[in-house]
């Protein structure tokens, strides 16, 4: 049975509403998800829109941070709380487990892509780069080359679960499901310049 309705969390910004008071799930602030998603937060509403999101998210939190992404999603089922914030690909895995327990959970609760009526959904990236002096330079852009390829994108579409970054891959059936979504185009270097803010935020937040 529906336990929140989609409107009440169509957002991010929804979830520190005070309506959702003990009902949110969410990891820990020392995660890096956690850490891009307040730097997009601080780069689409600013810093003090930011911290107060913090705060109201802090208070609706239904537990204290504990446990990675599957966790999450384990304690809505477990009936913790009513709405987690997780990666995608997790819930992927999940509903294409070897572990009949795995795959009841996962059935058991419904995806939202959270802003679709404005900026998009925030995403998280596999990334990959060059160290300024690696001894190989040369061989490591052929290897990022051939990971972003079509043949080695399908691959990590199949497998994990992601949306591959080459858009002549086909998505893994799962994802299909979910159907299309908008998503957040959001230049990712501002995450990395937005980090440390972001960090500070969630200290003075009591985020855990």
């Amino acid at each position: 049975p529906e336990k929140i309705s989609a409107e009440k969390i169509s957002s991010y910004e929804s979830l520190a509403n005070p309506e959702i008071e003990g009902r949110l799930l969410i990891r820990s602030s020392s995660n890096i998800y956690n850490q891009s998603l307040m730097a997009s937060i601080i780069a689409h509403n600013g810093e003090e829109a930011a911290s107060e999101w913090a705060n109201g998210m802090v208070k609706n939190m239904a537990r204290d941070p504990k446990g990675g992404d599957r966790d999450q999603i384990k304690a809505v089922y477990a009936g913790e709380g009513d709405v987690a914030v997780s990666n995608t690909y997790y819930l992927g895995k999940m509903l294409n487990s070897s572990s009949e327990e795995e795959v009841k959970v996962a059935e058991a609760v419904k995806i939202l892509f959270p802003n679709q009526d404005g900026r998009g959904t925030h995403i998280n990236v596999s990334g990959a780069g060059v160290a300024k002096y690696a001894p190989n330079k040369e061989n490591a852009v052929k290897f990022i080359e051939f990971l972003v390829s079509e043949e080695a994108q399908k691959v990590f579409a199949g497998v994990n679960y992601e949306y591959p970054v080459n858009e002549k891959v086909e998505w893994a059936p799962t994802l299909k499901e979910w159907g299309d979504f908008k998503r957040d185009t959001l230049n990712l270097s501002v995450l990395g310049e937005n980090n440390d803010l972001a960090v500070k935020i969630f200290d003075r937040a009591g985020w855990k």
